[in-house]
């Protein structure tokens, strides 16, 4: 698996954010069948940092409805990332 390919984009919410500031956590959405020793490999390779502790989960998709017609947004996979003191990832300073 290639490390461009784990981490698919960046999850800003307000929860996220929060979590930022307060205990130098990031969160990302990755590649269902990617692990948690690929997920560490690709984020320090990436952004140039040191990763200490790495959370996944996988997020349910939710039943959306409009109408009479029932949709189904998709499953997919969290990892929140905890970083070295002092450290921080660029993407995440101008939201």
């Amino acid at each position: 698996m290639h490390i461009e390919t784990v981490i698919k984009r960046p999850l800003v919410t307000e929860k996220a954010l929060a979590q930022k500031e307060w205990r130098n956590v990031y969160s990302f959405v990755v590649d269902k069948r990617a692990a948690k020793g690929v997920i560490r490999s690709a984020v320090e390779q990436l952004f140039k940092v040191h990763v200490t502790h790495i959370n996944t989960t996988i997020i349910r998709g939710k039943d959306k409805r409009v109408g009479r017609s029932v949709g189904r947004r998709p499953n997919f996979k969290k990892a929140t990332v905890e970083l070295k003191e002092g450290e921080k990832i660029e993407i995440f300073e101008g939201v």
